[in-house]
């Protein structure tokens, strides 16, 4: 199996639902997210790419377009956790792309998470 991967970054601030008042995610607060998507393919086209990542251009409009210095909770429909976000970020890339395989999106860079079916 082949796989490639390229980052996208960008800032937004969010506040997680469901915590205690005391716990500092329950405040408004922001993060320079990397999301980080991964293409599989069994076998290469015939320039040898799985993509070329130039094709991966609308990922990246739509990160600036969507996402970038914005407040999550304004227009996400979910608690915008880093496992929620993976999620909800590989179905839409997906569709995008069928060869996405995997998203992580990574909120520090010590922290990530990753959703692959």
């Amino acid at each position: 199996m082949y796989k490639i991967r390229k980052e996208f970054h960008f800032s937004a601030s969010h506040q997680l639902n469901c915590l205690p008042e005391t716990h500092p995610c329950s405040r408004v607060h922001g993060h320079n997210y990397v999301v980080t998507v991964e293409l599989c393919a069994k076998k290469l086209n015939d320039t040898g790419f799985i993509v070329d990542y130039r094709e991966l251009d609308d990922i990246k409009k739509f990160i600036d377009d969507v996402f970038d210095h914005q407040h999550l909770n304004d227009f996400l429909q979910y608690n915008p956790t880093a496992e929620n976000m993976a999620w909800d970020l590989f179905n839409i890339f997906h569709a995008m792309h069928s060869e996405v395989c995997a998203v992580e999106v990574s909120e520090t860079p010590k922290t990530s998470a990753r959703y692959e079916p």
